[in-house]
């Protein structure tokens, strides 16, 4: 049985608002919107493999918070966990420094506006699910 390789997402929250990432690369996934992250490297938590993404893809200090219950298949071997994320006191803005050309923070009312990629979307909605719940 080949082994599970785990990708992390961030759900990342500042003010109430969810920051979603256009992707710029590949060509089949260009322009669409997902939760930013990537994979965890051998020996790594994916916690720390999460502050990590965050830093190189929009160079940012993040704490992760709670993982989003649940695990969605991506391409085999890959499976796409999810952390609800804050950004740290002192850190900077969020940038599109690799892998994406646009971020978008999004209000609950404006989290469907965006075209996210079909394996993000029952991680976004399990996303709501958990914060519905109060948990942060």
């Amino acid at each position: 049985m080949t082994q599970r390789i785990v990708v992390v997402g961030a759900a990342l929250f500042d003010s109430g608002r969810l920051l979603a990432a256009r992707r710029s690369a590949p060509p089949a996934l260009a322009g669409r919107w997902e939760l930013p992250g990537g994979k965890v490297e051998p020996g790594e938590t994916p916690e720390a493999a999460l502050v990590r993404e965050l830093r190189e893809e929009l160079g940012v200090t993040a704490r992760t918070v709670a993982r989003v219950p649940g695990q969605w298949p991506l391409k085999a071997p890959y499976v796409l966990q999810v952390w609800t994320a804050h950004l740290l006191p002192g850190s900077r803005d969020p940038e599109p420094l690799q892998d994406h050309d646009a971020l978008r923070w999004l209000t609950p009312e404006e989290l469907w506006d965006v075209d996210w990629l079909d394996r993000d979307v029952p991680a976004v909605r399990a996303t709501l699910a958990l914060l519905d719940s109060g948990a942060r």
